[in-house]
């Protein structure tokens, strides 16, 4: 958006803001997770949130619950058997929405794109947050759209340098980076020490290829060739769990390998505090999809548990390479067993750090740099 505009018209503090976002709790998701999190927070702190999401079950049971426990309003968009029927049911929703609001905060690429018609048709403030896979598109005419979208909006926080890197050829005099945000767990954040000589290898994510899964599956024959109690925890909606047990039982290791599906939050931490390293190998896939950030590993770190990561995408700001965990070329099987042997030569000495370097991602610290934005705005 240009500069001459806030000059003419100065926008006024922020009171009210819009959230406009591709996914949202309860069904999972970073995007989404992120969300709430900045909606829950805004709140907290005296501005009066308003949220836009999609409706991701089938009949929204789950959504409804949910959202009448928020301390904020939240408006679904029902998904329709032809999905341009639910896109066209969400711009409208959001012209209405952004009549009674001063700000427009829009978060995943369809709501990126609502949000630049939006910038055409009202004056307000538009922030707009990248977690990468926005701007990664198959399409070269998606891309040309996305690149015009990003340029009207007064403001652009991506969520690490990779991300930002991403669209360094915009050469945005507006952009951010303000790293995702966590809750840190009320279990206690105790350093781990090594008991017993077993391997528990943990990856929290939707079971996909750009979460890497595969990844790891390749390195296990190596790896339990050192470690032959070796164990791979799979959490997450099982959305290609057929296509890696062929490969597990391809390569002889189907039997260091459980999955365990989507499970709830008290069982996730229970299986994370079980783990020794947690493992986050991803990588981009051909539809674009791309980790621009990695905030499980945090979740995972806070709870003394180090991390191994690839290198190449968001995971890099998430990871202190060689003191919170170490970062690895994603098909590297010999360097990804080096890590592995790095982290239980010193695992007392990680898990220790790994604990200390979630500290400057609690959502307190995240929240106030998203407010000083909006104060700058």
């Amino acid at each position: 958006m240009k500069h001459d505009r806030k000059q003419v018209c100065p926008l006024k503090k922020t009171k009210k803001l819009l959230l406009i976002t591709s996914e949202f709790p309860p069904q999972p998701g970073g995007i989404g997770n992120h969300a709430w999190h900045l909606a829950k927070s805004f709140q907290e702190n005296g501005i009066e949130v308003e949220v836009l999401s999609d409706q991701r079950s089938g009949e929204g049971k789950e959504e409804d619950a949910f959202d009448v426990a928020q301390p904020f309003g939240v408006i679904r968009i029902k998904r329709k058997k032809l999905i341009v029927f639910s896109y066209f049911n969400r711009i409208l929703k959001a012209i209405y929405l952004t009549n009674r609001n001063d700000t427009v905060l829009l978060s995943g690429k369809f709501s990126i794109w609502v949000g630049a018609i939006l910038s055409l048709l009202f004056h307000r403030k538009y922030i707009a947050v990248l977690h990468g896979s926005e701007v990664l598109l198959p399409s070269k005419l998606q891309k040309k759209f996305t690149d015009f979208c990003l340029r009207r909006f007064h403001q652009i926080i991506a969520v690490s340098n990779y991300t930002k890197s991403l669209v360094q050829h915009l050469a945005l005099p507006n952009i951010t980076v303000i790293p995702n945000g966590f809750e840190i767990s009320n279990h206690p954040q105790q350093t781990k020490s090594l008991t017993s000589s077993s391997l528990d290898l943990v990856t929290v994510g939707n079971v996909t290829p750009r979460k890497g899964q595969h990844n790891v599956i390749h390195a296990l024959p190596a790896i339990k060739k050192k470690y032959p109690q070796v164990k791979y925890h799979i959490v997450g909606i099982p959305l290609t769990q057929k296509k890696l047990e062929v490969l597990a039982e391809k390569l002889g290791v189907e039997e260091s390998v459980i999955f365990h599906g989507r499970v709830s939050e008290r069982l996730k931490l229970k299986l994370l505090e079980q783990s020794t390293i947690f493992m986050m190998l991803s990588e981009h896939t051909s539809k674009g999809d791309v980790e621009g950030f990695g905030i499980a590993i945090l979740e995972a770190n806070a709870l003394g548990i180090p991390s191994i990561g690839a290198k190449g995408c968001g995971i890099e700001d998430a990871i202190s390479n060689y003191h919170s965990g170490i970062l690895v070329n994603h098909q590297d099987e010999q360097g990804i067993l080096e890590a592995i042997n790095t982290l239980i030569a010193n695992y007392s000495e990680y898990s220790k750090h790994a604990i200390q370097w979630t500290e400057n991602f609690s959502w307190d610290k995240i929240i106030r740099r998203y407010l000083e934005v909006l104060e700058k705005i």
